[in-house]
């Protein structure tokens, strides 16, 4: 995602879903790369496109919570609608590099 096209109430809802630690692996939901897209509307609706690691995780909801609570903490978000995609595809190059090199994985 490109932080620098996002607007000021995109850019804070980032920052808090930066906060967003994923529980089994202790890195955040954006460092993770997760987080596809962030859109709010002028009447405060914030539409956020997010994926998993894979398929099937256990914690869909735990996650799917936890953006939503992340959103709803901006000032003039008044709604917030979460989407689970799986395209494109989730590959460990959507990581940050500090998670990468956390994982050891060498791109």
């Amino acid at each position: 995602m490109d932080v620098s096209k996002l607007n000021e109430k995109e850019k804070a809802v980032y920052d808090a879903l930066a906060k967003v630690i994923d529980p089994e692996l202790g890195v955040s939901l954006i460092d993770l790369g997760l987080i596809y897209k962030i859109d709010v509307d002028d009447q405060g609706v914030c539409k956020i496109n997010w994926t998993l690691t894979t398929m099937g995780c256990p914690i869909i909801d735990v996650l799917t919570g936890s953006i939503y609570e992340a959103a709803m903490s901006i000032d003039g978000i008044k709604k917030c609608e979460t989407k689970l995609v799986y395209y494109p595809q989730w590959t460990p190059d959507k990581m940050s590099r500090e998670a990468r090199m956390l994982f050891g994985i060498h791109l």
